[in-house]
């Protein structure tokens, strides 16, 4: 052992190794701050457009930075074997058997890769979005090479193999738009429901404190359906995609008591029974 340390060739080499480890620790953290801060820097203002690429860059950044470490790990690991004077070649050679063996019995797995990264490069969806796919929906906490993390809002984790999304629904993507269904009673007046209608939904994008979550002016569509007991009217608010679960809850309370407060009725499902008496079932 005392031969080893002393031995200057093994000096040359421990010292180069040592350079080698330091170096690709201070130049691992070099990279990782340099783009952590230009990812910070990248779609600055609190616009749609701008948060959308803030998501996107971080969301392509950390599936990145798993591939990046990958990289390092293996170029270091061959530095130091060079260093060392030791056979690359078998090494090369198990990596070929490694990348067979995937090949044949492991497709499902090179299948999820491929899907994650077209995923990334279409910009379907990222980390922070609302999304349904393959029968799960949730808000996206992870996206890694194979799998795609979603929480729901019981906060149950599923975990969602990328090469099994045949069908990705956004709902936080750009835009949303609230679709808004009340029913009236029949004998109440339709112009007159729709008239208050329309009026609190104005009322409501006006809002000094929901008004930044509003896009465009609302719109009235009028009658939607005449149902069994109820007269459905129909109107839609265009929002910020991530503030239409609020958005829908505060109108449906705003129309609530709104309709309240102009004595519009909002029925209950009725039946009317028809009871006839011994003799009139007789001489039928």
């Amino acid at each position: 052992m005392q031969d080893f340390f002393t031995d200057p060739v093994r000096q040359s080499q421990l010292v180069q190794t040592a350079v080698v480890i330091i170096g690709t620790v201070v130049g691992w953290w070099l990279f990782v701050r340099a783009v952590g801060r230009a990812v910070d820097r990248l779609g600055q203002g609190e616009d749609i457009e701008a948060t959308d690429q803030r998501q996107r860059a971080r969301t392509l950044w950390k599936a990145g930075r798993r591939v990046a470490v990958v990289v390092f790990a293996i170029i270091l690991l061959l530095t130091i074997m060079n260093i060392w004077d030791l056979p690359i070649t078998p090494f090369v050679a198990v990596g070929s058997a490694i990348g067979v063996a995937i090949g044949f019995g492991a497709q499902s797995m090179v299948k999820d890769i491929i899907a994650g990264f077209f995923i990334l490069s279409e910009d379907q969806f990222g980390i922070g979005d609302v999304v349904q796919i393959s029968g799960a929906t949730g808000r996206v906490v992870d996206m890694r090479l194979r799998v795609t993390v979603l929480r729901d809002l019981d906060g149950n984790a599923h975990y969602v193999p990328n090469g099994e999304i045949s069908v990705a629904s956004n709902f936080t993507q750009s835009y949303a738009q609230v679709v808004i269904d009340v029913g009236i009673a029949y004998h109440e007046s339709v112009d007159r429901a729709l008239e208050v209608f329309g009026d609190e939904l104005r009322r409501f994008s006006a809002d000094p404190d929901w008004s930044d979550s509003v896009l465009d002016d609302p719109v009235v569509l009028g009658v939607e359906e005449l149902g069994d007991s109820s007269v459905t009217i129909r109107g839609y608010l265009k929002v910020a995609p991530d503030q239409r679960w609020l958005v829908r809850r505060e109108l449906f309370r705003r129309i609530k008591n709104r309709f309240d407060a102009d004595s519009i009725e909002i029925p209950f499902p009725q039946r009317t029974v028809h009871v006839a008496n011994a003799e009139e079932l007789r001489s039928s």
